[in-house]
């Protein structure tokens, strides 16, 4: 019987595809609803280029001054025609191309249409996109959380392939995000598992298809559970799709993903796109939001075999007013988080996390 006022469903924890012991957080997420901000033109510091064989930086669009109404303007056309400024981010593909100043988008995948639109591509060309570096590294994934002066990346479809797998053990060894447009793709691979043995299978991969079953449009969740689920002994095939490559890309060695990177990010102010409700400019989390997200990541990550940075902020502020576990329980059981299936155990070890915190036991 739960141990919670409301019966919460019976999922086995998938300890399985993941390493218990990472504690880094990654990004990805849908988010929506997304306000123009008037906080003023997006500073446009001076940016190292990617290599682009000669081609020039696209032309940048000017936003519109901010406008303040008078109090005496009563009419609704006169405040339809109030601006607001367009908060503008540089952005370039991974692989190489001219810069492009992009803006407008109201979550994710406006984002990614965005970017299409500027390069004259499809947004399914688009596995993810990384920040202020175009190498594949699961630590700069953009998600939820853009910083007002970060720059965009935008990595696209390169080499299919599919191989062939034989489940010799329990765990394949993979922990999965997605990119909150459809595409779920691997984030880390556990040293000396089944998968690491694999050396044409990479962090980055959009895992396309397993057997028959197309895999695009699930969540990670779903994909990870997939994957847990094939019976030991079993053999199939899984189709991957990786990131399109140039010959400057120096994509980083997939078991040394913390190497420290030079940052174009000021990291001071975020645009923070939300799954309900608007977007808006809010300060950069501090040193105990993040260590908290690093904890409850971890413990994603141990029990599902997902890392999602964004899915970590929302449990931290779900928990961060509550008193007790029964409250946290509800609140959980009561959100959109009531579809992952948390089970008792699960609601347990998130809690001692959010109350490590924000005792201050827990430092980034």
């Amino acid at each position: 019987m739960s141990l919670f006022s409301k019966k919460r469903k019976p999922v086995s924890h998938m300890t399985g595809e993941t390493d218990h012991h990472h504690n880094n957080s990654g990004s990805n997420g849908p988010s929506s609803g997304m306000e123009e901000t008037s906080g003023g033109r997006h500073p446009h510091h001076p940016l190292p280029p990617i290599p682009t064989n000669g081609h020039h930086s696209l032309p940048p669009s000017t936003p519109s001054r901010h406008h303040h109404p008078t109090p005496s303007s009563n009419s609704a056309a006169s405040v339809a025609k109030v601006t607001q400024p367009k908060l503008v981010f540089h952005c370039q593909q991974a692989h190489g191309s001219p810069t492009g100043l992009i803006s407008g988008f109201t979550n994710v995948k406006e984002l990614y249409e965005k970017i299409a639109e500027c390069y004259d591509i499809q947004p399914a060309e688009i596995l993810f996109c990384t920040l202020n570096t175009h190498k594949v590294d699961m630590n700069k994934l953009l998600g939820g959380q853009i910083g007002l002066d970060d720059f965009i990346f935008a990595h696209r479809k390169g080499r299919p392939k599919e191989i062939e797998i034989t489940k010799s053990e329990d765990a394949l060894g993979l922990t999965i995000t997605d990119n909150g447009a459809g595409y779920a793709f691997i984030k880390r691979i556990k040293e000396g598992s089944i998968i690491d043995r694999m050396k044409y299978i990479n962090v980055g991969d959009h895992i396309e298809r397993i057997d028959q079953t197309s895999l695009v449009g699930c969540r990670h969740y779903e994909v990870a559970k997939m994957l847990k689920d094939i019976p030991k002994g079993t053999t199939f095939i899984m189709r991957l799709i990786e990131p399109l490559q140039a010959g400057f890309s120096n994509i980083g060695p997939r078991t040394n993903p913390g190497t420290a990177k030079k940052s174009y990010g000021s990291g001071k102010e975020t645009l923070r796109l939300r799954a309900n409700g608007p977007a808006r400019v809010e300060e950069a989390p501090d040193s105990v939001v993040e260590a908290a997200v690093e904890k409850i990541n971890s413990l994603l990550e141990s029990f599902m075999g997902i890392n999602d940075a964004d899915l970590a902020t929302q449990i931290w502020e779900m928990g961060q007013e509550k008193t007790n576990t029964m409250d946290f329980a509800e609140a959980i059981d009561n959100s959109d988080l009531e579809a992952f299936g948390f089970t008792d155990d699960f609601i347990f070890e998130l809690w001692g996390a959010i109350t490590d915190a924000k005792a201050g036991r827990l430092r980034k």
